[in-house]
């Protein structure tokens, strides 16, 4: 990681905010705006303090304090009142914008492969075909939203594909992961996540992915 160019910290870095900033313009809620950006601080943290980088700890480090409480939050927000409240406010056609995030972090990915920290199957040299959301989503989004009548079958069937892709990326990820889990890339397993500020990734980026897509399916088959 000290051989690391900071150019691609940097990139990423600036991915980070640019995801939070959009999610905020999904509902523009500073309650929300401001929980998010205070577990970004706190992820920041105990990646900057090299909390996740023991590779043998059962349940994995990053995985108990960086991921399974974002699918708590998640799931306290789908079974309450004021939690479903936010989601039916959220703009979808915003939301669908949103993905196209996705393009730099497959960017970020690629160049952390050849910098040897993340395995060749976290990039869309590999199996992550997650290029394909970040680049479609302004496609879908024009294409749904520009009659006066949304196209709600179109957004569906892509949300469900990008879903698919997402979760591709996510198991994939852990089998990838230097831990008691890992099945894959044992010549180079993803170790950039363990170090700050790519731990960010899968702590911030990615929950708030897998949640834009629940909210979207969530609406549309409500409708």
């Amino acid at each position: 990681m000290e051989e690391l160019p900071v150019s691609i910290s940097i990139l990423f870095g600036f991915t980070v905010l640019i995801t939070v900033a959009w999610f905020y313009l999904l509902n523009k809620s500073w309650k929300v705006l401001a929980f998010v950006l205070a577990w970004t601080l706190l992820q920041s943290i105990l990646g900057f303090s090299e909390v996740y980088q023991d590779t043998q700890a059962m349940p994995p480090r990053i995985m108990l304090f960086g991921i399974f409480p974002t699918l708590l939050f998640m799931a306290i927000v789908f079974l309450t009142a004021r939690g479903r409240r936010f989601m039916d406010e959220i703009n979808l056609k915003t939301l669908t914008y949103f993905h196209s995030i996705r393009i730099a972090v497959e960017v970020v990915l690629a160049l952390l492969f050849h910098q040897g920290l993340v395995s060749v199957y976290m990039t869309f040299e590999g199996t992550n075909f997650d290029l394909f959301s970040g680049i479609t989503a302004p496609i879908v989004a024009y294409l749904a939203y520009r009659s006066g009548k949304v196209n709600k079958k179109l957004l569906l069937w892509w949300n469900v594909v990008c879903l698919l892709l997402l979760m591709n990326v996510v198991i994939t990820a852990v089998f990838a992961f230097p831990s008691p889990f890992q099945k894959l890339a044992f010549d180079q397993p993803n170790i950039a996540v363990l170090h700050f500020p790519f731990n960010l990734l899968p702590t911030v980026v990615v929950p708030l992915v897998l949640f834009g897509h629940l909210v979207a399916i969530r609406r549309l088959l409500r409708n």
